[in-house]
């Protein structure tokens, strides 16, 4: 029994070759592909393209509103916090919007 031999560079080559070689003559005895097949690939193709753009729209939009909420909370924490008066005129401006919006139903 002989022992295992590494393949040299000249051996890989030429496997390397041969495969090339098969690959090659393979596409060339391949049959022209059918009209159908052609169209139901480019649907597919187009199909994934417009998932992928609905999945990079739908992150960016994501992004873009996380990084907006994270602008929102520095802002609130920057703020100082109302003074009673000023929460006093919150209250009562809400108040008065209720009250127009009941009264003019």
């Amino acid at each position: 029994m002989t022992a295992y031999k590494e393949p040299g560079f000249q051996d890989r080559i030429a496997v390397a070759t041969r495969a090339r070689e098969s690959a090659i003559a393979r596409l060339k005895t391949k049959p022209a592909t059918d009209p159908a097949q052609l169209v139901a690939k480019a649907k597919k193709a187009l199909e994934r393209e417009a998932a992928q753009a609905t999945r990079l729209a739908t992150l960016a939009q994501a992004r873009r509103q996380a990084k907006a909420e994270k602008l929102a909370k520095q802002l609130a924490k920057d703020m100082p916090a109302p003074t009673e008066a000023e929460r006093k005129a919150i209250r009562d401006a809400r108040y008065a919007a209720r009250k127009a919006r009941t009264s003019s139903h």
